[in-house]
């Protein structure tokens, strides 16, 4: 946790070199990159086997304490016993808790002077943009004299480390204890070895805390500490006992987070995170609420802010004075307008106003959030789309843009953002379109698009088969990917699959929703070397799926199959062999259908089958009491169902 701590506020000096206009900080580089290899010391000493063998010792015992009412006797003396043995091992027997003591007295100087050194940061990027000449000069000489005190201060503190002779080989001793002491499937020697392996937090040369995220989470998931939710986009939940455990190291490292309900909405003036979440649609609740952030200009060092279904209206002005956030997140609310006043927000680099009930209107005012990197603007209402002020090119260091409407000259804006990685552009339409492609194809950056058109109106007629459709998606066979593009999604009528969707070697991803085909589509991304996820909702309207569809040699990697669709009446072979990877397959929607296709016994990967809200007679057929298609899923571990049959019928 100390390592991660140094390691984000080195990251956070070459943000800020990345993001200040060249002028501004040109003279003051050195002392920055001096620092930030100052700090690389900090974090090779913090990554130390005995620095580690001391949170080793800590872990085991924050275990015991959590773990203590659910163990027997026998258990818990072997909990004390290996704690015993762990200091033997490490050499610092009858002694550890004062060299424990002094490490934390000694990281909590480190952090300490690194919180400090971040509001300093923050405070001088507000100020050097109010301004200019003379003035803008002296505060960056000023800036550049304090990072010397910063790089000194630490040096001093680095002096004073704590020193202590350990084996080479301190690690491995411990894992072979852990071993000999527990079974290895124990939680406590599941948790631990996990802790041993976990992500390297070293900075590479270059690197953005975007991908250095992204490659730390992947590695969660596969040490068993992570799941990522498949069906949530871009969700994950923390297992157990890692969950309890990781809560209980950020109390005792004293990484404060706030969370409030409606019961209690107390705000403390030191809170770095505040989470506030569902609150109720009653007037107390909402008064409570409005209290609580109307004084929230109190929390002078708060970075983070999220408010998830809360039902707010409008921003309080308190907001805009939090100079120092740099992540606020207003999601499913009834936010009708983003202020002029979020352009006072300097230091915001991640703003999520999605799943609005209501329309926004985004001012002119986000155009001076200059550090930001993540937009996030998804409505549930109409098709979506927010419509951005012209000038939105301005933000040069937009990482994540998603839904916007393109038109009225933003298409050809965004051809200049090319730090883009994620874009999301909902109403996508012929006036705009060829321009928006061309715009697309100079983001070489870009590993995630999402276009959608715009639904069409419902129809009058309750026979129409158009009630809810989609418009065509138009011009794509004008349109080349990307070269790095990973997640592809395509919302609106196709007449015909593009050409160039069988050449993304790099596509991970694939969501294809009312694109109503005609001819399979498979035979075209089968062939995609690398494709994890498919989801096709809507996107065949075809009858019958045949063993053509997934064929031996075809989906190579494929892990999760997602299929909705009101047309499908037959599904009718899986050709053995096919499919090698496939862990999950989703069935939602498919009412028509009747069987699963005969050859899904064969593919034994799959963990998980899901079904929603599908034929009563495919259940039945299903059941594992006494259903003649129980064959094709019984190895299956996991079956869900949700319908009108879901309770007192289906058993497993």
């Amino acid at each position: 946790m100390a390592v991660s701590f140094v390691t984000l506020f080195q990251w956070r000096l070459n943000s800020v070199l990345l993001q200040q206009e060249n002028e501004i900080l040109l003279g003051v580089k050195d002392q920055i990159l001096s620092l930030v290899s100052k700090l690389d010391e900090v974090g090779g000493s913090l990554g130390d086997p005995f620095f580690w063998t001391l949170h080793a010792h800590e872990t085991a015992k924050s275990f015991l304490i959590l773990s203590k009412p659910k163990l027997k006797k026998k258990g818990k003396e072997q909990m004390v016993s290996f704690i015993r043995k762990l200091d033997e091992v490490t050499g610092v027997s009858g002694d550890v808790e004062r060299i424990w003591a002094c490490y934390k007295t000694w990281v909590s100087e480190i952090r300490g002077t690194l919180r400090e050194a971040d509001d300093y940061v923050d405070d001088f990027i507000v100020k050097v943009y109010g301004e200019t000449g003379q003035d803008r000069k002296e505060s960056t000489a000023e800036f550049g004299s304090e990072i010397e005190n910063i790089k000194s201060r630490v040096s001093e503190i680095m002096n004073r480390s704590p020193q202590l002779g350990f084996s080479p080989n301190l690690i491995e001793d411990i894992k072979k204890l852990l071993r000999s002491k527990f079974d290895e499937g124990t939680p406590l020697v599941s948790c631990m070895l996990s802790y041993m392996n976990l992500p390297s937090s070293t900075r590479k040369s270059g690197e953005l805390m975007e991908d250095k995220a992204h490659v730390n989470l992947e590695r969660l998931v596969d040490l068993g500490m992570l799941k990522e939710e498949v069906s949530i986009r871009d969700s994950y939940s923390v297992l157990s006992p890692y969950y309890e455990f990781s809560l209980s190291v950020m109390n005792a490292e004293d990484l404060f987070i706030s969370t409030a309900n409606s019961d209690s909405m107390i705000i403390s003036p030191m809170a770095r995170h505040v989470s506030i979440l569902d609150v109720p649609n009653t007037i107390t609740s909402m008064n409570t609420l409005q209290h609580s952030l109307t004084v929230l200009h109190n929390a002078k060092f708060l970075r983070v802010l999220d408010l998830e279904n809360t039902l707010l209206k409008s921003l309080p002005d308190e907001i805009s004075k939090l100079a120092r956030l740099s992540y606020l997140g207003v999601t499913h609310s009834k936010l009708t307008e983003l202020p002029e006043s979020i352009g006072n927000l300097r230091n915001l680099q991640t703003l999520d106003i999605s799943w609005s009930e209501s329309e926004i209107e985004v001012s002119n005012g986000v155009l001076n959030v200059v550090q930001l990197r993540h937009l996030k603007m998804y409505q549930s209402t109409n098709d979506g789309e927010v419509r951005v002020p012209q000038g939105i090119s301005r933000l040069r260091n937009l990482q994540t843009l998603e839904g916007i409407y393109a038109g009225g000259g933003i298409a050809k804006e965004l051809g200049v953002m090319t730090k883009l990685r994620s874009l999301e552009v909902r109403c996508v339409s012929d006036d705009h379109a060829d321009e928006l492609y061309v715009s697309i194809m100079k983001l070489n950056r870009l590993q995630k698009l999402s276009l959608s058109v715009e639904r069409v109106s419902e129809s009058c007629d309750s026979s129409s088969s158009l009630q809810n459709e989609n418009s065509i998606l138009p011009c794509l066979e004008s349109f080349s990917p990307p070269p790095l593009l990973q997640t592809l999604e395509l919302e609106g009528r196709l007449i015909e699959l593009p050409l160039w969707l069988g050449s993304m070697e790099n596509l991970t991803q694939l969501h294809m929703c009312y694109c109503h085909l005609s001819e399979n589509p498979t035979t075209i991304l089968q062939f995609l070397p690398n494709l994890k996820y498919l989801r096709m909702s809507q996107a065949y309207k075809g009858r019958r799926m045949n063993k053509e569809f997934f064929i031996v040699g075809g989906f190579p990697k494929l892990e999760y199959l997602y299929i909705s669709s009101d047309n499908l009446v037959e599904w009718t072979e899986i050709e053995e062999g096919a499919l090698p990877c496939l862990k999950q397959l989703s069935i939602f929607y498919c009412m028509e259908l009747m069987l699963l296709p005969e050859g899904l016994q064969h593919v034994t990967t799959l963990r998980i089958l899901d079904m929603w809200n599908v034929h009563e007679d495919l259940i039945r057929r299903l059941s594992p009491n006494g259903g003649p298609e129980n064959y094709k899923i019984k190895h299956i571990p996991l079956v869900k169902y949700l319908g009108d049959m879901s309770h007192g019928f289906w058993g497993r």
